[in-house]
């Protein structure tokens, strides 16, 4: 059978032609430095077509079960247990397996709703769209920012309510499997504000790193 011009197959190769079509040193690479995924940024200039409810699915998917999610679930679990976040959940290996599997919880669940489930329901674009040009501290606000903007379907700039109210609704889920200490509404708040402040960070990070790996490391983003 012929894929239709609209499939997920389709759109996603026009993704990457559009961003092949941009300077190499502004392109925005699937990984960074070969490991950190970046599936969801698109190169400064390119100019894909929407994604479709398919092609979001697949992309949380790509996000949540890639390899390295589960390193930096790892990761954070083991800080967490040791900066002693959640005193209920307790300490050693046991304790570290119900830090883990929450944290793998909070991130699976968090792309599927900002990633696929609201966008596809809100016409929004959740992909990041590199700006690549101009002064320093404008293009890292604008990074920044677009944890509160992204373009809707038509390409116009709308409030970004898939990002904001996801992670406010990953948050409200997470009170069925942490502990009721860390249900009030203060930690919760603080989840929140970490959760979009690592997503402001990340873009930020997307939006530098062609510039680093090209003018810091010499290389190919």
């Amino acid at each position: 059978m012929t894929e239709s011009p609209t499939s997920a197959g389709a759109i996603a190769a026009a993704v990457e032609t559009a961003n092949k079509s941009v300077a190499p040193s502004k392109q925005q690479p699937k990984r960074i430095l070969g490991v950190m995924p970046n599936f969801r940024a698109v190169s400064a200039g390119a100019m894909p077509p929407p994604p479709t409810p398919k092609q979001a699915f697949v992309l949380a998917t790509k996000n949540s079960f890639d390899y390295s999610s589960f390193v930096f679930v790892g990761i954070t679990s083991l800080l967490a247990e040791t900066s002693d976040a959640h005193p209920a959940l307790g300490e050693g290996v046991a304790g570290f397996g119900r830090y883990y599997w929450r944290g793998f919880v909070d991130k699976t669940d968090g792309n599927y709703l900002v990633i696929f489930a609201l966008p596809s329901v809100l016409h929004e674009d959740e992909r990041y769209y590199a700006k690549g040009e101009g002064p320093f501290l404008k293009r890292g606000v604008y990074a920044a920012t677009r944890i509160l903007i992204t373009p809707d379907y038509h390409g116009k700039n709308t409030f970004n309510a898939s990002e904001v109210f996801g992670r406010a609704m990953a948050q409200g889920i997470s009170t069925t499997y942490y502990p009721k200490a860390d249900r009030t509404v203060g930690a919760l708040a603080v989840r929140f504000g970490w959760a979009m402040g690592r997503d402001a960070l990340t873009n930020v990070f997307r939006e530098y790193w062609p510039d680093i790996a090209t003018h810091v490391l010499h290389r190919h983003p």
